[in-house]
């Protein structure tokens, strides 16, 4: 066997590691910059108390190091590892300033893991970055500001935040149980090339991957085996190659808050925090619970393999107008199933949601961030989720106006409906005035498509997708009137069709806008009929947004300011531009009406409102004795307007607007 003589690796214990190195680390230029949220850190201060609370023997690992030595061996090039070292050093820094003056013998331990051999940190980020994030580690921001605010201060702050006295030995006892693979390159490796190769081969595991490996990973191999066949292999076998679309419509369902479906592995992240550290009889409750799940959402994939007729058939009809709701209607067979819900009750919730998805396509809204506000309202009651889906439903003088100019969406499943036809597979739908007409073709049977005006041609091939100009027609007949003009369909087709609203045609004397007009207004109130909205008073905006489905906009061009148009605060309007005034604003406000809400929600959370300016940074005092501190990202900042909102019992009544560029980003 050969063995590789220019790596070297070895099984350290992290802190071990980095208090006994004589050398400066140092993040080559080649790397991206510093780019951890909150979220990570929070992650990685979870792990450090999971495992300070574990046996005594179970350590924490936390990936693999890879470094080299430059020219002259002065210094350890960090290859990879720079967001895990940079994170730790950050939370080490916290640890050490809060415990400096309390106890030494710590401090001096975690100064030397901090410090490098010329007196500056000893981890060194790009040169750009450095004397900021010295002054962080240093706790040495100079007060006139001249340093940028950066993330190693946001995630500084974090870790300060959730670090106490009393908390600090525990967090010492987790952080010397980290450990790392130390992999050291030597001469002959093109340091480079590798990071390039670590960094842009392979597949990034999915979501659900990582879920797979985070149910079964600590569990025997008898227990992984036997999770694995009585719960993961159903739900694989249930959900086939939408196992992905499950996991996020189940956590929608689940937590009644949107979940990202890509990018930063939101799913998963959002399942380990529903789902902390399973122990092997937890976990069988819960996985017993995802595999019914599953199986509900193989009816939604597969409406035929329903048994109930009825149902059976508001699936399929779901499933040609959108997947959307997918969350809710996951939770109603649910509740059937399990019988929380009567039977009646969740047809009239599948037909409240076909129309709800049906009205909106109609109209050309869109569906985003309107489940999990409808998931909520279901939490609170039935009639709760009845009104909740009648607000973001277009109303019936809305459908008479877009469907009038609008293309109709599912033509050949919304006209079989308003036929009263279920199967809709041996009819075409026809174009009465064709998408492209002729030069011979006629409205009238005398003049020609060629003799039209232009403003003619246009009027006709704007309505040309709409209801008004759209039949149901046998395939047989269609294919026998293809192309033809309207008299020569009339007479050929219309008047031979089994479909009402068709043969009703044979009675109209000639084709043009008018008509089309007409036949759109009878057919509107048909429609309206068939997918009938709730009768409550009130609509809400479609622009507005509850607060609690909010998300970071991101691609804001140089020199715009504002995120949000404005915000609807309990019935006030505020002018309100971004996200970190709407945290200012919120956390005030709430100081003043309802105190006791901040004060639990900030002791929980252990943050943002303090007894005292602890650190450095940039701080709002609410009262003499009282300071929010305003350093956060704004991942934090948005997460904790949410949650003091829900703690107030606020959040409904919470609505922001975003700006026009907000919502074309």
């Amino acid at each position: 066997m050969t063995t590789a003589t220019n790596i070297e690796a070895t099984a350290v214990n992290t802190l071990s590691w980095l208090a006994s190195l004589d050398a400066t680390i140092v993040v080559p230029v080649y790397q991206r910059q510093y780019r951890w949220d909150i979220g990570g850190c929070e992650q990685l201060l979870s792990d450090v108390r999971a495992v300070a609370d574990s046996d005594p023997h179970h350590m924490h690992f936390i990936g693999s190091v890879l470094s080299s030595t430059d020219g002259d061996g002065d210094d350890l090039v960090l290859i990879d590892g720079q967001q895990r070292i940079t994170t730790l050093m950050l939370l080490i820094a916290a640890l050490h300033h809060t415990v400096q003056h309390d106890d030494t013998a710590l401090a001096g331990v975690l100064e030397r893991v901090l410090t490098g051999p010329d007196g500056r940190t000893k981890l060194r980020p790009h040169e750009a970055w450095a004397d900021v994030f010295e002054s962080v580690v240093f706790d040495d921001r100079p007060a006139d500001g001249s340093l940028r605010d950066s993330r190693f201060d946001d995630n500084y702050a974090f870790f300060r935040s959730k670090i106490s006295r009393g908390d600090a030995a525990h967090i010492w006892r987790g952080l010397q149980k980290l450990e790392h693979v130390a992999i050291t390159l030597g001469a002959g490796a093109n340091a480079q090339q590798i990071f390039a190769s670590l960094n842009s081969t392979g597949e990034p595991l999915r979501d659900h991957e990582l879920i797979h490996n985070y149910v079964l990973m600590g569990l025997s191999h008898a227990q992984q085996r036997q999770i694995e066949e009585e719960f993961w292999l159903p739900i694989e076998r249930n959900t086939g190659a939408s196992i992905a679309a499950f996991w996020r419509h189940y956590m929608v369902m689940l937590a009644g808050r949107e979940v990202a479906a890509s990018g930063d592995h939101g799913v998963y992240g959002e399942f380990r925090s529903r789902f902390p550290r399973l122990d092997v009889d937890t976990l069988r409750r819960h996985a017993a619970h995802w595999r019914a799940s599953s199986e509900v959402y193989r009816t939604l994939l597969e409406p035929e393999s329903e048994t109930d007729a009825e149902l059976s058939q508001r699936l399929r009809q779901l499933a040609i107008v959108g997947k959307g709701m997918n969350p809710l209607v996951m939770r109603a067979l649910m509740e059937l199933r399990s019988g929380e819900a009567e039977r009646e009750t969740v047809l009239r919730t599948l037909d409240a949601v076909q129309t709800l998805l049906l009205r909106r396509a109609v109209a050309g809204l869109p569906l985003d961030r309107l489940v999990a506000r409808l998931c909520r309202a279901r939490d609170e009651s039935e009639s709760a989720l009845t009104a909740a889906i009648a607000r973001i439903t277009p109303s019936d003088e809305r459908m008479r106006a877009a469907l009038r100019f609008a293309e109709l969406p599912h033509p050949a499943y919304v006209l079989a409906r308003l036929a009263g036809i279920e199967d809709s597979r041996e009819f075409a739908v026809d174009h009465i005035a064709p998408l492209s007409p002729a030069a011979t073709w006629s409205g009238d049977g005398e003049r020609v498509w060629a003799d039209y005006t232009d403003d003619e041609q246009n009027s006709h091939r704007a309505l040309a997708k709409t209801l008004g100009n759209l039949a149901l027609l046998e395939d047989e007949l269609a294919l026998r009137v293809l192309d033809a003009s309207f008299v020569d369909k009339r007479d050929r087709a219309y008047a031979r069709s089994a479909v009402a609203q068709t043969r009703a045609l044979a009675d109209v004397g000639a084709w043009d806008t008018t008509g089309i007009a007409a036949r759109a207004r009878v057919l509107t109130e048909r429609f309206i009929e068939v997918w009938p909205r709730a009768d409550i008073v009130g609509i809400d905006d479609d622009g507005l947004t509850p607060v609690l489905d909010a998300v970071l906009r991101r691609g804001f061009p140089p020199g715009w300011q504002r995120e949000f148009a404005y915000v609807e605060y309990r019935g006030e309007h505020w002018e309100v531009p971004d996200v970190k005034y709407l945290f200012n604003r919120i956390f005030k406000r709430l100081w003043a009406d309802d105190r006791d809400s901040v004060v639990r929600f900030s002791a929980r959370r252990g943050g943002p409102v303090y007894g005292s300016k602890a650190w450095n940074g940039q701080w709002d005092a609410l009262d003499e004795a009282h300071f929010l501190y305003m350093g956060w990202d704004l991942h934090y900042m948005l997460s904790a307007v949410q949650g003091v909102l829900g703690e107030a019992g606020f959040a409904p009544e919470v609505f922001v607007k975003y700006s026009y560029i907000g919502n074309a980003m």
